[in-house]
């Protein structure tokens, strides 16, 4: 399917996937609730408060939210040595981004409407003036939990592989294809791959895509 006709067939699968998203969300928070409330209880012992991460991420159309998330780094500490991802990084942290137990809150981002179940990751505020036009592309649609990047090697993929499978998703985003990415993610979360960029502790900053000259475009 290409030209006009493709253009509604995927736009006319979002109200569908929105539907999907709340009914999700809803029960996801419900069933998950017990797990949160002890890993709540688990960060504030092991990592203090607050419990929660909460950041400004772009939204569809790069319209800023809240992502709450479980907090799985100490605060920075200039005096205490703990400035990089890497210092402030604990043992209990990396666990629980391993399990993606820190992500559960973020399903009350799904269920007020800044997130999708699936959709590109919702990256930095400052990183919206380092995409090129065509990787801006990425926020024509909500930002997701999990997407096409992240089953496609997560962490271990390159700045621009990993948001050209954003753009790819925006394109061919249909039923099938969130199914079948939600599958592989839980197959991913089992195994613990990808969960860091090689050398990194998280993911390294983009600073754009690279120009002939050598310089971030």
């Amino acid at each position: 399917m290409s030209g006009p006709a493709r253009s509604q067939s995927i736009h006319a699968y979002d109200p569908v996937k929105r539907i999907v998203d709340v009914s999700v969300a809803a029960i996801g928070l419900l069933v998950t609730a017990p797990l949160q409330l002890v890993t709540g209880i688990l960060v504030a012992v092991k990592l203090g408060r607050p419990v929660l991460f909460r950041q400004q991420r772009p939204g569809r159309d790069g319209k800023p939210f809240t992502l709450v998330k479980f907090r799985t780094m100490n605060e920075p500490d200039r005096n205490a040595g703990m400035v990089t991802d890497a210092e402030r990084m604990t043992k209990f942290g990396r666990r629980l981004r391993a399990t993606s137990l820190d992500e559960l809150p973020t399903l009350w981002n799904v269920l007020r409407g800044d997130m999708s179940l699936v959709g590109p990751r919702p990256l930095l505020m400052q990183y919206l003036d380092r995409y090129s036009p065509a990787q801006a592309r990425r926020h024509e649609v909500r930002p997701g939990i999990t997407g096409l990047a992240q089953v496609s090697g997560r962490n271990e993929l390159s700045w621009e592989v990993k948001l050209a499978a954003d753009v790819a998703y925006v394109d061919r985003r249909s039923a099938i294809l969130d199914g079948r990415i939600l599958l592989r993610t839980a197959v991913l979360v089992l195994r613990r791959d990808g969960i860091s960029a090689a050398g990194h502790v998280t993911i390294p900053e983009f600073l754009g895509t690279s120009a002939p000259g050598g310089e971030p475009s």
